[in-house]
């Protein structure tokens, strides 16, 4: 078994989407990034990745390669498990938490887990999706941006 710990931040910017896991969440900013910006899949694909002894989501995925320009990260985590299965790995469950001002994500968080456990063709139950302010503090409470923080355990198939 081999654990993975993800982090990212992505600024937030008006005029652009902001994307969680794949569901277009209404907001007045949206998250700025070489591809949709989706913070929390990319902290996923980073803890997948880093247990996998695989790198980061940078060296497969580079900003400012265009053919990454505007992809949606779930597809990128799509190329992820593919690469984990062709290594032998398999996930046995992610964690994840979301740091962020606003928007509320509570009426968001079932279709994001759904989401990312279905890109990853895992059980629902595999995924966790938790959401926290930082009572106005920092660059997140201050609304600047939003982290993403994930771990995941993988473990060899037989």
């Amino acid at each position: 078994m081999r654990v993975g710990y993800g982090y990212d931040v992505h600024r937030l910017v008006k005029g652009r989407p902001f994307i969680l896991a794949g569901v277009d969440i209404p907001h007045k900013t949206g998250l700025l990034g070489w591809s949709d910006g989706d913070v929390l899949v990319h902290a996923i694909i980073d803890a997948l990745l880093g247990a996998a002894g695989e790198g980061d989501i940078g060296s497969h995925f580079p900003p400012g390669d265009e053919k990454y320009k505007g992809i949606a990260s779930l597809k990128l985590l799509e190329f992820v498990r593919e690469l984990l299965r062709n290594r032998g790995w398999a996930i046995n469950n992610i964690d994840s938490t979301i740091v962020l001002e606003e928007p509320r994500l509570a009426q968001h968080v079932a279709k994001i887990k759904a989401n990312i456990a279905s890109t990853l063709q895992i059980r629902l139950e595999l995924v966790s999706v938790k959401a926290k302010t930082e009572e106005g503090l920092g660059f997140t409470g201050k609304s600047q941006g939003v982290a993403a923080h994930a771990v995941c355990l993988i473990h060899k198939e037989v």
